[in-house]
């Protein structure tokens, strides 16, 4: 017996090993991070929807009575609630805590900085930004209209280039911490969608919403800007593609930002009218 309780274990630390070299050497080596990250963030997006369809089933009554297209944005809005919350902290680590984008610990400039796992958590997102422009074009405009087609598009262009190469991560990650409203805005949308509009849930999410986009979306863009005016001499650097998106892209989404945070703003006085 205790021969093959040895020999069970030798096996598996070998297929282990194995899988480990595999990983390594193949999936997560340079040229393959893209590729693997990718399809990676596609698969991730697949498996979300679908585990998110189970447990909805089990746990919320109000799933049960919703219509076919509102169950599959139920769980098209649980895919960009993780990613989102993925995104955003990893672009947080990136932008604040690594030493990647760091002036005073390395040498070189900023603007081409990269490292595979930068490359590996962009190919991720690129895979959620295909995976659902996919289902939006496939169920337009039920998932959203055009200003959500231009922003998924601009993003997706941005990322892509920045991943490929290698110019310009630092201020892509900037740009992509502003997702971390996405998960206050789906929250919003299952309590309407569950009857508790006129919770006290509601109204609390409504103000973290206003606070949360006035940072992310509003301020934090304010200083990127001004972040990208103090290392201008490096942005000219860049191919004139990748110059074109640094000023470009920010700009767009900027004026987006801008023109949502409006009706933010219009959406919070309606709710708190109604509560006098």
């Amino acid at each position: 017996m205790m021969t093959v309780s040895k020999r069970t274990v030798m096996a598996i630390k070998s297929y282990q090993n194995q899988a480990e070299l595999l990983v390594r050497d193949y999936l997560l080596a340079d040229p393959f991070v893209p590729y693997t990250s990718i399809l990676g963030g596609i698969l991730a997006c697949k498996m979300v929807y679908d585990l998110s369809q189970l447990i909805s089933s089990f746990y919320f009554r109000s799933y049960a009575a919703l219509t076919k297209i509102q169950r599959i944005e139920w769980n098209n809005r649980g895919i960009s609630t993780l990613h989102a919350i993925f995104i955003s902290t990893m672009s947080l680590y990136f932008v604040i805590f690594s030493d990647l984008f760091s002036e005073h610990r390395l040498a070189g400039l900023v603007i081409f900085r990269s490292s595979p796992l930068s490359t590996f958590v962009m190919g991720v997102s690129i895979g959620y930004f295909l995976a659902d422009l996919g289902m939006i074009f496939w169920l337009y405009p039920s998932l959203g209209g055009i200003e959500y087609v231009m922003h998924h598009l601009i993003s997706l262009l941005a990322v892509a280039y920045s991943m490929s190469s290698g110019e310009g991560q630092y201020y892509t990650f900037m740009v992509l911490i502003s997702e971390a409203t996405t998960p206050g805005i789906n929250l919003r949308w299952y309590l309407d969608t569950a009857g508790m509009k006129r919770s006290n849930a509601y109204l609390i999410n409504g103000i973290a919403i206003f606070f949360s986009w006035l940072v992310v979306r509003v301020l934090l863009f304010v200083y990127i800007f001004y972040d990208i005016y103090l290392h201008s001499y490096q942005v000219n650097l860049m191919q004139p593609f990748a110059r074109l998106l640094a000023y470009a892209v920010p700009s767009v989404l900027a004026v987006m930002n801008l023109l949502w945070f409006g009706k933010i703003v219009k959406g919070l006085k309606k709710t708190l009218a109604k509560r006098q």
